[in-house]
């Protein structure tokens, strides 16, 4: 059995998975870590270890590996090996992969997260068999992978492919990345849970004001689950995030003309409800979609594990 190793890190924690040649993660290791707060050499020592730890699972060491893939939510320069920003960890110009390198006895490949899920999403989830295709990661952010041909597309740096941070609204709500108006701001969870909290302040009588207490706090579900419920209130904020969402698409599809979107994210969970929206809206939105047609939207498969079953074979990618 030929074994590799992928690794995600993230701003509270670091998981490792050890992925068989069937794709299965086979084994997995995890640990909490605040990268924003502690210090980068601290950050790298966790995932060598946590990396360490799955792979002694099955009895190897990572020197047994033909690489050690490693997935962030960053801008990363895959010709330098530098991450160059991350506005979770607020790190610039840091020489991840070399200190990685040093520490560990294999060869050593970095990706952006949203790339890495899309190529984990290729080998053996929602985009099996297909050659073109765009995902989208809805989540605090707005992640975005595509497949061109077989490959990854992240322009010619490397560090293109930010879907999230084309402009959808000019002059309008701030996103984390300084600008104005990305589209980052509205299909993102944290754009869903503002547009959620503000409609709650407009009506008082809505159910989402018992479903967050119930659950603890406002979250991406809360618009979602009481619209299904049928709260007029919390459907106008779903059904404008869909518009939000498949306008973002529709950009995308107009592009780069893909196979399949795919949806990951927690927001995917909202299912039929969203993607069929999705998928009547999009296709409106479309450079000449009423002719012509638009991909398919889809929920991606993998959740959590896509990212580091696409770091794991980032080398093929």
């Amino acid at each position: 059995m030929n074994y590799r190793i992928g690794v995600d890190l993230g701003g509270t924690g670091i998981k490792a998975g050890v992925v068989d040649e069937n794709f299965n993660i086979v084994c997995r290791e995890s640990a909490a870590t605040d990268a924003a707060r502690r210090g980068f050499e601290q950050v790298v020592e966790d995932m060598v270890r946590v990396a360490e730890k799955a792979a002694a699972q099955i009895g190897l060491t990572l020197s047994d590996f033909p690489c050690v893939g490693v997935g962030t939510p960053s801008c990363i320069s895959p010709k330098t090996g530098l991450l160059v920003f991350s506005n979770n960890t607020n790190w610039r110009n840091v020489p991840l992969r070399q200190e990685l390198e040093k520490r560990i006895a294999a060869p050593v490949l970095i990706g952006n997260d949203a790339n890495c899920a899309v190529v984990g999403e290729c080998v053996a989830g929602a985009a099996k068999g297909y050659r073109d295709v765009v995902m989208f990661t809805l989540g605090t952010g707005v992640g975005s992978g595509i497949v061109i041909g077989g490959k990854m597309y992240a322009g010619a740096d490397g560090m293109g492919a930010e879907l999230g941070h084309t402009p959808l609204i000019y002059g309008g709500e701030p996103c984390t990345c300084g600008a104005n108006g990305c589209a980052e701001s509205y299909a993102s969870v944290t754009g869903l849970i503002r547009d959620t909290k503000r409609a709650m302040e407009r009506h008082p009588e809505s159910a989402m004001h018992a479903h967050a207490a119930l659950h603890g706090a406002v979250s991406g579900r809360t618009a979602f689950d009481c619209a299904k419920e049928g709260d007029l209130a919390a459907l106008e904020v779903a059904e404008r995030y869909c518009d939000y969402v498949a306008a973002v698409i529709a950009g995308a599809v107009s592009v780069f003309r893909p196979e399949i979107v795919l949806i990951g994210g927690g927001v995917s969970n909202a299912g039929a409800f969203l993607l069929d929206r999705l998928n009547e809206r999009a296709v409106k939105r479309v450079f000449a979609g009423e002719i012509i047609g638009c991909a398919p939207i889809a929920a991606a498969r993998l959740g959590n594990d896509a990212g580091i079953v696409g770091a794991a074979y980032l080398d093929q990618w």
